[in-house]
């Protein structure tokens, strides 16, 4: 079964995230927070990271995806940046820090399948 983490401080959003994976039989993983966002995926190894950018801490979503971008367990982990912040400057900087693909949000569910399964569809489950 294929780990997909949701790094986001709104529930809602992860459990919307989660209730749609769910569907195309994916574990879920949640984190609120860059912080515990990494360290669940350090531990958990996730197959696929969707990221928030703007996070309570002092860490935000740009950060964090560097440090994962740094693990040598992460480095080639995919990651969806799912953010209100659809602004050319954000999505620059986004996949300047290593994201595999940006969806802001409002989002349209079918849009978050298609890019999941594209991802986790070129990605070998793990252990």
């Amino acid at each position: 079964m294929k780990k997909v983490l949701v790094v986001d401080d709104q529930l809602p959003v992860r459990r919307l995230v989660e209730m749609t994976l769910e569907t195309r039989g994916v574990k879920v993983l949640h984190a609120e927070s860059g912080e515990a966002g990494i360290e669940l995926a350090r531990t958990k190894r996730p197959d696929l990271i969707i990221m928030d950018i703007m996070m309570p801490g002092g860490m935000d979503g740009f950060d964090a995806v560097r440090v994962l971008r740094a693990q040598p367990e992460n480095r080639d982990c995919p990651i969806i940046m799912l953010t209100a912040n659809d602004q050319k400057p954000e999505r620059t900087k986004a996949f300047a820090a290593g994201v595999d693909d940006y969806l802001a949000k409002p989002f349209k569910l079918r849009d978050l399948l298609t890019k999941v399964e594209r991802l986790l569809d070129t990605t070998p489950a793990k252990g």
